[in-house]
């Protein structure tokens, strides 16, 4: 009876258990399913400053040709008195063209990419403290978390930016290269559709599972091309039922086990009952052998 009740009590337990885990899994409930990017916003101005002390590093986002200034300033707090001030882009020197009091501005004319780049204000005195400006094509953002999708799905995988590429192009991991998507997937496989110049989606139908793997949108800018990366992994349908599947393989086991259990336990119990029986037979056997002596 104890050993019974215990059994009823854990595969109980053990039921309760899965249906938590199952109501928790996530679940795909529809064929298309979206992959977006995050979208890093940037703002185009003509001047950017940064204040010493203070946060050290500016990023600032360029899509085509322009001028910019660039303004390294200390705080009016400051204890850096007469700083001996110098600007480098990389290891070449550049002569300020802007001098206020505790100001230091350079101008900078970006014509083509390789104006791209870092630029750093070294303020030095007593102690040395330096500003930097990171010069870039706008940012696209990709995902860092891999894509989970179905066989059967379409994938859609969208790029947006805040300004307006020249073009977009789409590409896939080919072993160490990135081949151009057109060169990959038949024509009838994929869509690659824009609502306007700041976005580019790619869509790739009836998924299997050889699609999985790496994919990038290049949005070319005057100034060069700026890329996001895509990691995509098709499952099969069976794939989700796994966890499920090892779940009742272990309740299956522990109820095998509980059952073994109690069917040794009712034996060794009979068996007890049978010598028990026995003894008594022979007690019993004894008193008449010995009443008969009398």
């Amino acid at each position: 009876m104890p050993a019974t009740f215990f059994g009823r009590c854990l595969v109980r337990l053990l039921l309760l258990l899965l249906c938590t885990s199952l109501s928790g899994g996530n679940s795909a409930d529809a064929a298309t399913q979206e992959f977006k990017p995050g979208n890093k916003l940037s703002v185009d101005l003509s001047e950017y400053v940064i204040v010493l002390p203070g946060p050290s590093e500016k990023n600032i986002s360029v899509a085509s040709p322009t001028e910019v200034d660039l303004t390294c300033k200390l705080d009016e707090n400051s204890n850096l008195k007469n700083p001996q001030v110098t600007w480098k882009k990389g290891s070449e020197t550049i002569s300020h063209t802007s001098n206020a009091p505790n100001s230091w501005t350079i101008k900078v004319t970006i014509s083509e990419s390789s104006h791209l780049g870092s630029y750093t204000c070294f303020l030095k005195a007593e102690k040395e403290i330096s500003a930097t400006f990171h010069l870039n094509v706008p940012p696209i953002d990709g995902r860092e978390k891999p894509v989970i999708a179905y066989i059967g799905d379409t994938g859609v995988m969208v790029c947006k930016t805040e300004y307006h590429p020249r073009a977009w192009k789409w590409f896939m991991t080919n072993g160490t290269e990135l081949a151009s998507i057109d060169k990959i997937l038949p024509k009838d496989k994929y869509e690659i559709l824009s609502r306007s110049a700041s976005e580019s989606r790619l869509e790739i139908h009836k998924l299997t599972v050889a699609d999985t793997g790496e994919y990038w949108c290049e949005a070319d800018f005057v100034l060069g091309p700026s890329k996001a990366r895509f990691e995509v992994r098709v499952l099969s349908v069976a794939e989700p039922l796994k966890p499920f599947i090892a779940v009742v393989a272990e309740v299956a086991i522990l109820v095998t086990l509980i059952g073994l259990y109690e069917v040794y336990s009712k034996k060794r119990k009979a068996k007890g009952g049978e010598k028990e029986f026995d003894q008594i037979e022979q007690l019993k056997s004894g008193d008449n052998v010995t009443e008969k002596d009398k």
